[in-house]
């Protein structure tokens, strides 16, 4: 039986505040560097501004919100996100051509993971570090319920939901390389890169090609890349967590 429109909409919610960022990004033309620096956190002062593009990401049925802070950790300045039964990111804004650039490479540590989170249930979908990834909304990819449903969460938010999303986690025991829909909504891919207890506070490099990803969870070719955004949360499990985000760069395919 087909979904109807409210429950999808509904499914959206927390989706789509993913995607909700002020503020109109340039697309980057030719001669554009072989490096973007999304999150160049280490640039920043401890417990001062944070980098250009940055902003809350609150969801309005969550009242605890996780707490983000930049710190500095041994030599150097990262954002520690701490977790009480809460939910809640930062996020920026961009538009990019995964094309052009489809390797996302980030650093993070985690203290400690979550005995209840399970990336296959609901009950479960909190995690001490994620990285999301949201893709443009792009009216040609979308079938006709599709283009209803987008244009109904426009009315309610005033903006259309991304496409797309895939969510780099650090899981509690899921195998890496375990590659599933969120249980919210398929239009949100998770992608385990780190799971477990063995490298807790390890400051760990990760580096995912966005453009592959997204064609073997979606089957199809990603339209721009509108969005990054990190999150820490443990509303779901009423669990607590404490992690801490390095530098986010997006680089050039190395042909």
């Amino acid at each position: 039986m087909a979904p109807s429109l409210s429950s999808v909409i509904v499914g959206l919610a927390p989706f789509v505040l993913v995607g909700m960022i002020v503020g109109h990004p340039n697309r980057l033309q030719a001669g554009s560097p072989a490096t973007i620096d999304v999150g160049p956190f280490s640039a920043a002062a401890p417990s001062g501004s944070w980098p250009d593009g940055w902003k809350p990401l609150t969801f309005p049925k969550i009242p605890q919100h996780t707490t983000y802070q930049l710190v500095k950790d041994g030599d150097r300045v990262a954002v520690k996100a701490v977790s009480q039964t809460s939910s809640s990111g930062y996020t920026k804004e961009v538009l990019i051509d995964p094309k052009e650039y489809p390797i996302i490479q980030w650093q993070w540590k985690v203290s400690n993971i979550l005995k209840a989170g399970d990336v296959a249930k609901k009950t479960g979908d909190d995690y001490p570090a994620r990285i999301y990834v949201t893709f443009q909304y792009d009216s040609t990819k979308v079938s006709l319920f599709g283009k209803a449903k987008y244009e109904a969460t426009k009315l309610i938010y005033g903006r259309y939901p991304p496409l797309g999303a895939l969510n780099y986690i650090w899981e509690s025991r899921a195998p890496v390389g375990t590659a599933v829909p969120n249980p919210y909504t398929e239009q949100v891919h998770m992608i385990v890169v780190e799971s477990g207890s063995a490298k807790l506070h390890t400051w760990m490099t990760e580096e995912r090609n966005v453009y592959d990803d997204y064609k073997r969870a979606f089957g199809e070719e990603p339209p721009l890349i509108s969005g990054i955004a990190i999150m820490t949360d443990t509303d779901n499990t009423g669990e607590s967590a404490e992690a801490y985000y390095g530098d986010i760069v997006l680089k050039r395919r190395s042909d």
